[in-house]
């Protein structure tokens, strides 16, 4: 079919020339559509008698809906997973930290348990150690008299409180300023016991058998010793008398 005769058609571009052409193709099939043969010759057929089927708006929709509905359950599903993993983080995290204090706990328990050991093994060893140093201490301090009668009496006193022998510091001090004056070496040498060839010597004036025989195990075995001496004529008086205290005269 010859190109429609349109005034400056020649000085158009391609693109319109395409143009102009698609548009009186277009018109041309309009218009062989318009007239139906074998039909009702007066009949016509309009825009208007053409059925109204929107096929390509309604695929469109459907396919917009269905993308949204795509995007609303991957943002859900997403939203989900977020969640899930916040919350094994925070698991995690929780179970981490219960973890850690366990461990410092369990740590500072056996921490304790090793101080308290430590403490009960030196404490042991300072009770050892402080028995031993009043052990040494009880050894090394010996109660001291002075050498004078006071001393001499109140060594015997100690001595006799050991043993068991009664008797009184006043006791003993006055049967000794009697029978020596408090002369550790008096002898007697004109009484029967010298005549007899066993004078009475030291404070308390005792014969040799007399104080072999009521000497006190830890004293000295000198006659004229003054604690030996006072010790064994105690525990002859008390034998006899029942305590130095009784004696008032030569015994």
């Amino acid at each position: 079919m010859p190109l429609p005769s349109i005034p400056g058609y020649n000085r158009l571009t391609k693109t319109h020339k395409y143009s102009a052409a698609g548009i009186a193709a277009a018109g041309a099939a309009a218009i062989a559509i318009a007239v139906v043969p074998g039909g009702d010759a007066g009949a016509k057929t309009t825009a208007q008698d053409l059925p109204n089927k929107p096929v390509a708006l309604t695929s469109q929709k459907a396919d917009s809906q269905a993308h949204h509905e795509a995007l609303v359950k991957q943002s859900a599903l997403a939203a989900k997973q977020a969640k899930e993993e916040a919350a094994a983080k925070k698991k995690a995290a929780e179970e981490a930290a219960a973890k850690k204090a366990a461990e410092e706990a369990a740590a500072k328990k056996a921490a304790e348990v090793k101080a308290a050991k430590e403490r009960a093994v030196q404490q042991a060893a300072n009770r050892s150690t402080a028995r031993i140093e009043t052990v040494a201490a009880a050894k090394d301090t010996k109660k001291t008299y002075p050498n004078n009668l006071d001393g001499w009496i109140r060594e015997s006193l100690d001595i006799m409180k050991q043993k068991g022998i009664p008797g009184s510091y006043n006791g003993i001090y006055r049967n000794i300023i009697r029978e020596s004056g408090g002369n550790p070496r008096a002898i007697n040498l004109w009484d029967i016991n010298a005549r007899n060839g066993v004078p009475s010597k030291g404070l308390l004036q005792v014969i040799a058998p007399t104080f072999k025989q009521y000497h006190v195990a830890g004293t000295s075995w000198d006659l004229y010793d003054p604690v030996a001496n006072i010790t064994a004529a105690c525990n002859y008086a008390a034998a006899r008398y029942g305590s130095m205290d009784n004696v008032n005269g030569p015994y």
